[in-house]
C-alpha cells in the first residue's frame, strides 16, 4: 500500500463521534477519527514500513501520525528523526503515545528521553517522562540502572509540582510506573509519591483536578499487578 491507499483507507474507518473525542483532547485538523483498534487490519497487512511511515507522519493528519508509530521502524530511526517526529507532535496524544511509545522500542530509547526530560519544553519533557514508562513496564528491570532510575524519582518529588502541565501526568505516571513494573524500587516509588502528595493539573483554562499515584498503586498491589510488564508496547 503506498501513501494515498493508506489515506484514503484511514478516511474510509473514520468516525465522527471518535473525530470529537479526540479534538476535545487537543488534536485538530486534519484528522479523520479513527479508532485505533480499526487500525489493525491494515497495520498486519502492511507491517513495518518506514518510508511510509515517514510520508505519513508528515501529512500532518493526526490518524495518519499515530498510523506511522504502529508501522514505523524504530530501530532505524536516529536521534535527528525522534527529534523531527518530536517538533510536530503538537499535543500529548501524538508527544506521549506515538512519539514516546516509537522511541520506547528503539536501543537509543534512553538517551534521547533523558535529554528531552532536561529540555525545558512541556511535551518533550512529558514524551521523555513517557518513554520510561513504557520502558519500565515492557523491558526486563535488569536492563535498567537502579541508582539512576532512583534518582529520577528525586527529581519528581523536587520538581512535579512546578513543572508544567501535560509534564505532571506524565511525572505521575513515572512513579506510578516504578511502583509496580520496577520491582527494585517499589518500596521508594511509595514513599516517593507520598511525600508528593496530589498534584494539581489544569485540564483548561477553567477547570483543575488533582492526581495521585498513591491510590492506583494500592489498587494495583490489592490485585496482584506488581511486576507487571507489557510483552509489547505498540498495539
Amino acid at each position: 500500500m503506498d501513501l494515498e491507499m493508506v489515506m484514503q483507507e484511514l478516511e474510509a474507518l473514520g468516525k465522527e463521534r471518535t473525530k470529537k473525542i479526540y479534538l476535545s483532547n487537543g488534536a485538530h485538523e486534519p484528522l479523520f477519527g479513527v479508532a485505533t483498534g480499526a487500525m489493525k487490519p491494515m497495520a498486519r497487512k502492511i507491517k513495518i514500513n518506514q518510508p511510509l511511515a515517514e510520508q505519513l507522519y508528515a501529512t500532518g493528519n493526526y490518524d495518519a501520525m499515530y498510523f506511522a508509530g504502529v508501522i514505523a521502524d524504530p530501530k532505524a530511526m536516529t536521534k535527528a528523526d525522534f527529534d523531527r517526529w518530536m517538533d510536530s507532535a503538537y499535543f500529548y496524544m501524538l508527544s506521549d503515545y506515538v512519539v514516546a511509545v516509537t522511541l520506547s522500542e528503539a536501543d537509543i530509547a534512553q538517551e534521547v528521553a533523558d535529554q528531552w526530560i532536561t529540555s525545558g519544553e512541556e511535551l518533550r519533557m512529558s514524551a521523555g517522562w513517557s518513554c520510561y514508562c513504557w520502558l519500565l513496564g515492557n523491558r526486563p528491570d535488569r536492563e535498567f540502572s537502579e541508582s539512576k532510575i532512583a534518582t529520577m524519582l528525586e527529581t519528581v518529588k523536587d520538581t512535579i509540582h512546578d513543572s508544567p502541565e501535560r509534564t505532571k501526568y506524565a511525572m505521575n505516571q513515572f512513579i506510578y510506573t516504578v511502583a509496580t513494573s520496577y520491582l527494585p524500587l517499589h518500596d521508594k516509588a511509595v514513599e516517593i509519591t507520598k511525600a508528593v502528595g496530589p498534584v494539581e493539573v489544569q485540564k483548561d483554562k477553567a477547570k483543575s483536578k488533582f492526581v495521585n499515584a498513591f491510590d492506583n498503586i494500592q489498587k494495583a498491589v490489592s490485585k496482584g499487578q506488581l511486576g507487571f510488564k507489557r510483552k509489547h508496547v505498540r498495539c
